[in-house]
């Protein structure tokens, strides 16, 4: 992963984590499910841009190198990915 990507994912995952606790807050203190969920929702989506930016740089960068190298493999790692995004 190139540094630019790794500091991009890292500042998200730290984002992920405080909200996370602040979902963990408002359970603990008792707070309306709907507000609840719609802060879980928007974990999710955060969650899902991080992962986004992190294939995007891996697309970027390891699989073109792979590719470059010979190593074929990597095309049955995307596949791989793609069936558990899709489950």
């Amino acid at each position: 992963m190139d540094t630019d990507t790794r500091a991009d994912v890292l500042k998200r995952l730290a984002y992920i984590e405080g909200h996370l606790k602040g979902v963990r807050k408002m359970i603990e203190e008792d707070q309306y499910c709907v507000d609840v969920l719609k802060q879980t929702y928007a974990v999710r989506r955060a969650i899902e841009k991080m992962e986004a930016k992190t294939l995007n740089g891996h697309l970027h960068s390891c699989v073109i190198e792979s590719i470059e190298n010979g190593d074929t493999g990597v095309l049955d790692e995307l596949s791989e990915l793609y069936e558990l995004a899709n489950k």
